[in-house]
């Protein structure tokens, strides 16, 4: 059965990905292979690997630094809103998932999340260097640290939603030998 919430986190993550599409990922794989996010026995599980996890945070501090320089293409370009929409649509395939969202229709909303969140931001980063005649470069720090801070919140919302006996767990302290 589905959590609404879990929808609501597809949505959340593919805004992530709108706004910088490595962060995203990097959130998902890191809450995977904390263990928030069981995406064990699932076409995601490679975001759960310890390379995974290893890899996805240096691509999205790769991917802050970089969208910072002159020469990067704009995210409205086509072929970045779609490896943004892959990118939502990934993660949030991966955040329903696990609550049991359809990964499809976590999916279609992590999409479309990121469409809305490349737009938006886009939107946004215009308007404020065009009304408050400031440089690109404290708008761009604004937006990360609302991407990160908004994945951060998405992934640390997450909880395992597994059966767990204490009595049987060893490493409970209430298990008496």
């Amino acid at each position: 059965m589905a959590n609404g919430t879990s929808y609501l986190r597809a949505l959340g993550i593919g805004l992530v990905a709108g706004l910088r599409s490595m962060t995203a990922p990097a959130a998902v794989s890191w809450a995977a292979n904390s263990g928030r996010l069981d995406l064990r026995n699932s076409p995601l599980a490679f975001l759960g690997t310890s390379r995974s996890a290893g890899l996805m945070p240096k691509l999205a501090l790769g991917e802050i630094v970089n969208d910072k320089a002159p020469f990067v293409p704009s995210r409205v370009k086509p072929a970045s809103l779609l490896w943004r929409m892959i990118s939502g649509g990934t993660c949030g395939a991966a955040v329903s998932m696990p609550y049991g969202g359809d990964r499809r229709a976590g999916a279609a909303l992590g999409a479309a999340g990121a469409l809305v969140g490349s737009l938006l931001g886009y939107a946004w980063r215009t308007q404020v260097r065009r009304e408050l005649h400031l440089p690109d470069f404290p708008a761009a720090l604004l937006e990360d640290a609302v991407a990160v801070g908004t994945a951060l919140a998405v992934v640390s919302s997450l909880i395992d939603l597994t059966p767990h006996d204490a009595w049987a767990d060893e490493d409970n302290p209430a298990w008496l030998p």
